[in-house]
């Protein structure tokens, strides 16, 4: 069954936050793309801050990145710098509850996309 994205084609944000992911080391056809739509609306609907421009895919292909892989694997991508970035992200997140980055986590939880030791190490769960 072919999907919305491969009927039509992706947008250019869509093509952007592919393009992120792969630099990160995320094949994008790992990410569902409702995940990628619900980004990307995420991104969008902050205009002020460049939308769902590339430096905005980057950020958010970045933190999604290191919950698809954990520690170990996106710091061999990535190193140690973003991967420390990453967590730093992450724990802030689960500090404020909301925001940016806390709705990232949630999506990426909910699409079942985060790796189990992500799951562990900062003891996430949905409600």
């Amino acid at each position: 069954m072919l999907g919305i994205l491969e009927l039509f084609g992706a947008s250019r944000p869509v093509q952007r936050l592919d393009r992120a992911l792969r630099a990160i080391g995320v094949h994008p056809r790992l990410v569902p793309g409702a995940v990628k739509i619900a980004t990307i609306r995420q991104l969008e609907s902050r205009p002020r801050q460049g939308g769902a421009d590339e430096t905005a895919c980057a950020h958010a292909a970045a933190l999604l990145g290191y919950l698809m892989h954990g520690q170990q694997i996106f710091t061999e991508d990535n190193g140690a710098l973003a991967a420390a970035g990453a967590e730093d992200r992450i724990m802030a997140a689960i500090g404020a509850g909301t925001g940016p980055d806390a709705r990232l986590v949630l999506l990426a939880l909910h699409a079942g996309i985060v790796a189990q030791e992500v799951i562990d190490d900062y003891r996430l769960e949905v409600d």
